[in-house]
């Protein structure tokens, strides 16, 4: 059993947020492996089923972004799934929107749902895919990662998404390692690309 954890906030008021991008993705998840995230356990929402021919519990924790930890340590702990079979998925306000990085441990950075989970742990060696949400010098970030996407990001985040669950479908199918060679690249703006090929 892996667990896959996206993290966010419960509740309409937050439904397409910034800090909301790890539900977004395990919302994707669900939708495309045909697995219901609709029970309350754990403190969560939750749905089994299989991703990429491995047995997977989708979670999304709904004690607030601050408190996210006690869902997901109650998960591991109930199935008994050590660390390294734990992914976990969040926003990163230090990467530039729609940029992906995978990391198999680390600290948590400025994010308070990471800090939560590690606390709960008590290891940082588990597997996480950071999504980024583009830095902002405007807000503050506790306003900024609760704001919305502009309409010019749509379309990127939802590139994002889509390459974050195929890292997390190769992390299952093949290793952690594979996953990072393939997702861990720059973006590229969009007249680059056509110039390299």
């Amino acid at each position: 059993m892996v667990i896959i954890a996206g993290l966010g906030n419960p509740g309409r008021r937050y439904e397409n947020t910034r800090h909301n991008i790890g539900f977004i993705t395990v919302d994707y998840l669900a939708e495309k492996h045909g697995i219901k995230v609709n029970k309350i356990r754990h403190k969560a929402l939750v749905g089994e089923g299989a991703v990429a021919g491995q047995k997977v519990l989708l979670i999304k924790p709904q004690t607030y972004m601050n408190l996210s930890g006690s869902s997901v340590k109650a998960a591991c702990e109930y199935f008994k799934v050590p660390p390294e079979n734990l992914i976990v998925i969040f926003d990163d306000a230090d990467l530039d929107a729609g940029q992906i990085r995978i990391r198999k441990q680390g600290g948590a950075g400025t994010h308070n749902g990471m800090r939560s989970i590690i606390y709960e742990i008590q290891t940082e060696e588990f597997p996480r895919v950071r999504i980024g949400i583009g830095e902002n010098d405007r807000m503050d970030l506790a306003d900024y990662v609760l704001s919305g996407f502009k309409k010019e990001e749509v379309e990127i985040m939802e590139d994002a998404v889509v390459r974050a669950a195929g890292a997390i479908e190769l992390i299952l199918t093949e290793d952690i390692d594979k996953a990072m060679a393939a997702y861990n690249s720059k973006l590229k703006a969009a007249g680059e690309e056509q110039e390299d090929g």
